[in-house]
């Protein structure tokens, strides 16, 4: 049974249990959330105790293979700032599209009074900062202090500033920097791991919790969270098709008929790098060489989060709106940059490990309590579905458009087959 399956069967059984404890025995429900809550909030502390340092070493060591790969070559250049704009506008369409669903289909209001009664840990609602306060914030006066108070824009400014001054550096000291923050991060991915090993424990506390005293609200409210990140996630995965028709001069059909296969391996495998070959195959079929796919794709693969932008934010401005946080134009643009930062910095990892490690800078930028993730990172599962499809398309999408930029004339011959 996978990791993402164990936690989603322990946030349903959970709820359900705390659902009939409530109901047929009501007066053992705060005894009962005596000993699970405590349980739940040591869980989700270990799962937070690992973002901060995650969070720094993973923008190093994304910032500094980004910059290795332009290096390569004018196509690998050319792909790396394609990409960068994509996941961009990615998180631009989020931070328009997530509020416009959300005041089409509202969240329900009872199931989230509920939910936010339920999670006892969140702590008070902060107030919006003035737009000078937060404009000052962001460059931190003590990055020690900024860290132990998870101050995540201040954080991360400084360690774009860090890490773009290593890329300067002399090769000696920057090579062994970039070893002891390859390090750091993957020392931090095992403990990680370690602490999603005993997650369904953790999310079963939680959900028991919010199961007794929300009720069968807090299913209504979770489906509500799935199918309004994942619609955000459809329009990402739905925008890859005009920009390979006219961007990349692809029929529809063909492009339709081309990405089918790698699509069925995305969904079934909900991996990137999965889907590679089949990936591969259906540029070959489009007319791609070798010599051009076999660029772009390993980097779209490593680099492109096409919905990973989208839907992080869409999972912040959610928590942000669930617990009636108000968000100014300008804390949104900054929430966008967040959103594209993290999202690069968050390469080839699980869903589960990037949930928490790319939502929660954005959700500290926007203000929104951090403590839901770990009761939504249960329902990661079919959203990660979603998140996957898009990036799968977007990845084949801008290889189309790269190739005709690389002057790649046979693209969109149907009579062409290239080996």
């Amino acid at each position: 049974m996978s990791q993402a399956t164990r936690i989603l069967i322990a946030l349903v059984a959970g709820l359900l249990a705390g659902i009939a404890l409530a109901a047929w025995a009501p007066g053992a429900v705060d005894p009962v959330a005596s000993v699970a809550s405590p349980i739940g909030t040591a869980w989700l502390n270990a799962l937070q105790m690992t973002i901060v340092p995650l969070v720094v070493s993973l923008l190093i060591t994304g910032i500094a293979a980004t910059a290795e790969a332009a290096q390569a070559g004018k196509l690998a250049g050319r792909s790396i700032a394609l990409y960068t704009a994509m996941m961009a506008t990615s998180a631009v369409v989020a931070s328009l599209l997530t509020p416009l669903f959300l005041d089409l289909a509202p969240i329900p209001a009872a199931s989230a009074a509920s939910l936010r009664a339920a999670l006892t840990d969140v702590g008070p609602v902060p107030t919006p900062p003035r737009l000078g306060d937060f404009i000052a914030a962001t460059v931190p006066s003590n990055v020690v202090k900024a860290a132990a108070e998870s101050s995540f824009l201040s954080l991360i400014v400084f360690t774009l500033v860090f890490a773009f001054a290593l890329m300067r550096a002399a090769p000696a000291a920057r090579d062994l920097l970039v070893r002891f923050f390859t390090a750091v991060r993957d020392v931090m991915l095992i403990v990680i791991g370690w602490v999603l090993w005993i997650a369904p424990v953790g999310v079963g506390a939680l959900a028991l919790v919010v199961g007794a005293r929300a009720g069968s609200g807090a299913f209504g409210a979770l489906i509500h969270y799935i199918l309004t990140v994942s619609a955000v996630g459809a329009v990402i995965t739905v925008a890859a098709y005009p920009i390979a028709i006219l961007g990349g001069r692809v029929p529809a059909s063909r492009f339709a008929r081309a990405i089918v296969p790698s699509q069925a391996v995305a969904v079934s495998t909900q991996s990137s790098l999965g889907s590679l070959p089949a990936m591969l195959e259906g540029a070959r079929d489009m007319g791609v060489p070798v010599a051009t796919a076999g660029v772009t794709l390993p980097i779209a693969v490593a680099i492109l989060r096409a919905t990973g932008p989208a839907m992080n934010l869409a999972v912040a401005i959610y928590v942000a709106t669930w617990f009636g946080i108000a968000i100014p134009p300008a804390v949104m643009a900054v929430a966008v940059v967040v959103a594209t930062l993290t999202s690069l910095g968050s390469v080839s990892l699980p869903g589960t490990v990037s949930f928490i490690s790319a939502i929660s800078p954005i959700a500290a930028t926007l203000g929104a309590p951090v403590a839901p993730l770990g009761l939504l990172v249960a329902v990661e599962t079919l959203p990660d579905i979603m998140r996957t499809l898009g990036n799968v398309t977007m990845d084949l999408a801008t290889t189309m458009v790269l190739a005709r930029w690389q002057g790649d004339e046979e693209i969109g011959d149907e009579d062409t087959a290239t080996g």
